[in-house]
């Protein structure tokens, strides 16, 4: 690949991503790419960011103060995600740095996903399938693999952003009853396109929902939003699913009540301290796990990676304001 000279702007893209958008990050700027997949230490991160105007990141990069105090001359932070919790906005703000997410591309693959997990996790798919391919299937029983019904069922969300309100649209077809829990009520118009959404409050929702999808953002007041108090209000045949971000449920908590029976089962798609999730979780047969797919088809990752390109090359370009920019106080002068 060829790189422009020497005196366009460095960046790097602190993650592999598509080859094409590589290409296309390469007719702007110096790349320097982890085409390898390496996961930086917080050290390597800002050693690598040395002599960079930008860079690249996913939610598996920490950047914060120190990074910044190491490079100052750092202009702009373009994560590869919606989530940006992995970046400490207020000492990017302070250092004069722009950060800019991705958000609305991936709302209704996330969404798709919701649905996937949550018939997974209803309908036992996963249990039943392991339990096939043990060779345990002799014949057919009136009990086997009993599950949830969905359609009928009244379906709670924990966060009705954009994600949100695309998950309650999704549940017109099944004829289910919507409650919603958030920060802000929506307007009624937007209620009334989610399938007749209903405000609820917090312990309203987990007591009368048959099946509960978080897709709250992260931050310290949404940490351990679902721990044991939780737990022991849902029913005792509730589905959990969580597409939102590790952190938000107490894993332990949620790892016990699956083991007491507490709640039926649960569908995770994010753990916290990921990729290094709670091992118990893999002696659970009332769980579904995934490994932070919910975005994942090929043309939204490929969305999301030139969304952040997008918002780099405007954050590097006098006088161009990124489309995603986070903390707009950097503009000012």
């Amino acid at each position: 690949m060829e790189f422009m000279s020497l005196k366009s702007p460095a960046i790097l893209v602190a993650r592999a991503i598509f080859p094409e958008v590589l290409e296309r990050l390469s007719l702007h700027f110096e790349v320097e790419s982890n085409q390898e997949d390496h996961i930086f230490t917080p050290q390597e991160l800002a050693q690598k960011a040395s002599g960079k105007s930008g860079l690249m990141t996913t939610s598996s990069e920490p950047v914060g103060a120190a990074l910044f105090a190491a490079n100052p001359q750092l202009k702009a932070v373009c994560n590869m995600a919606v989530g940006y919790n992995n970046i400490d906005v207020a000492a990017a703000t302070a250092a004069g740095v722009a950060v800019t997410n991705t958000p609305d591309v991936l709302n209704q693959t996330t969404a798709d996903f919701g649905w996937a997990l949550l018939m997974a996790t209803a309908r036992r798919v996963t249990e039943a399938e392991h339990w096939l391919r043990a060779g345990h299937w002799q014949q057919w029983r009136y009990d086997s693999f009993l599950g949830a019904d969905v359609h009928g069922a009244t379906l709670g969300i924990i966060g009705m952003g954009r994600i949100g309100q695309a998950i309650a649209r999704r549940s017109t077809g099944f004829d289910m009853q919507v409650l919603y829990h958030n920060r802000s009520r929506l307007s009624p118009e937007q209620e009334a396109q989610a399938n007749g959404a209903r405000y609820a409050g917090k312990e309203e929702l987990l007591r009368q929902a048959d099946h509960i999808i978080l897709v709250l953002p992260y931050s310290a007041q949404s940490h351990h939003t679902i721990g044991a108090a939780e737990l022991a209000l849902m029913k005792p045949g509730a589905t959990l699913v969580n597409l939102a971000r590790g952190g938000i449920v107490d894993d332990a908590a949620l790892i016990d009540a699956l083991r007491q029976g507490r709640i039926a089962a649960a569908g995770l798609d994010v753990y916290e301290n990921e990729p290094a999730f709670n091992p118990a979780f893999l002696g659970l047969s009332n769980v579904v796990l995934t490994p932070h797919i919910a975005s994942a088809s090929r043309p939204t990752r490929l969305a999301m990676a030139n969304c952040a390109a997008d918002n780099l090359i405007a954050a590097l370009t006098p006088g161009q304001r990124p489309p995603n920019l986070l903390n707009p106080d950097v503009l000012k002068p």
